[in-house]
């Protein structure tokens, strides 16, 4: 064994062990932000939002969280109301916190403890690359834990932005956790280079645009869900319906419907582009590659066919009748083809971009 390959060896153990311990630091801002939820829920907002289910004149008290220097803090968060039966003009909520001051240092220790997580798993891909001596994406594996990585920076991106997005950080934590577990488990594949094909600047290009375009279609479809499920819940209230504490207290902590749907749209919108020029991307490195700019392979079709239903979601949104909740659903189809085109096309279907198996 060669001095090279000795240091290439102990570098992916070295990213191996960073890709574990990101996955343990996740797992307690996972803990951390399911507390924020529990202290919200016995907050002054919670119990007030509860009160809405209970009479429709119960009045609500004001509510106000201290700033304590954290990017994500809200400073006098509105205590949702309803102005009469029927209205839809609902104002955001306070957040997972709910105005309570315990949630909200829970809520802020999960996103220092993301931070912590997103920093270990960088070093983890750097690692990776270093050990292949290539993009570190060239198979399921180091493409999920690549993904992963980019989703967080998106949303503490978002946060050092100052967005009001921290209702994001449960579900993006769970997610990827269970992308994480799957990644070391079922599609981990060793360091290995790469085959002739793959080797292109194009890699550098295409491949990094795509995983991007993946991140930021996961947080439009995470508010694509959660704004079909506060529609629900506003849609019962105005007529007159009684939701459930559970539901009542979670509900209206979230932004409001028309809020999340105005985010999920313009997250949406803003990286259709970059999706189209992803796919062009490909194209030019299939020409170079083998010689034709598209063939129908799998991967090829199922990409348009993604492309194709985030043009029917943006064509939905400027239609009328076809705006809210129908608009939605073909959100949420488009992201279910982008997943389909990662997992179902890589594991099921065999193509010309199929190079490592897993």
């Amino acid at each position: 064994m060669t001095l090279a390959t000795a240091t290439n060896e102990h570098l992916a153990n070295v990213s191996n062990t960073l890709v574990y311990s990101s996955m343990a630091v996740y797992t307690l801002a996972f803990f951390a932000h399911i507390a924020e939820w529990i202290f919200g829920s016995r907050s002054k907002v919670a119990r007030t939002a509860a009160a809405l289910t209970s009479g429709p004149k119960a009045a609500a008290p004001a509510v106000t969280v201290k700033s304590a220097g954290g990017t994500a803090v809200l400073e006098r968060p509105q205590v949702v109301t309803r102005s009469a039966t029927g209205s839809r003009d609902v104002p955001d909520g306070p957040g997972a916190h709910g105005g309570d001051e315990q949630g909200d240092l829970y809520g802020r220790i999960a996103v220092s403890l993301t931070v912590v997580a997103w920093a270990v798993e960088t070093a983890g891909v750097v690692a990776r690359a270093l050990s292949v001596q290539r993009a570190p994406w060239g198979n399921m594996y180091e493409f999920s834990v690549t993904f992963s990585t980019v989703a967080v920076t998106v949303y503490l991106a978002f946060l050092l932005a100052r967005k009001d997005i921290r209702w994001l950080g449960l579900p993006l934590v769970t997610t990827v956790l269970l992308d994480l577990g799957l990644a070391v488990t079922v599609l981990y594949t060793a360091s290995d280079q790469l085959v002739p094909a793959l080797h292109s600047y194009w890699l550098y290009i295409h491949v990094s645009t795509a995983i991007l375009c993946g991140a930021i279609f996961y947080v439009g479809a995470v508010g694509t869900l959660l704004y079909l499920f506060k529609d629900s819940y506003e849609n019962k209230l105005a007529t007159g319906g009684q939701p459930g504490r559970f539901a009542t207290s979670v509900m209206e902590r979230l932004p409001s419907s028309a809020s999340l749907d105005k985010f999920s749209y313009r997250v949406n919108a803003a990286v259709f582009p970059l999706w189209t020029f992803t796919i062009i991307a490909g194209a030019i490195w299939a020409g170079d590659a083998w010689g034709r700019y598209w063939g129908w392979d799998p991967k090829e079709t199922w990409a348009f066919i993604t492309w194709v239903a985030y043009a029917c979601y943006l064509h939905a949104r400027a239609t009328a009748g076809w705006k809210g909740r129908k608009a939605a659903y073909i959100a949420l189809i488009a992201f279910a083809c982008f997943l389909f085109n990662y997992y179902g096309v890589n594991i099921f279907v065999t193509g010309k971009h199929s190079y490592a198996g897993v």
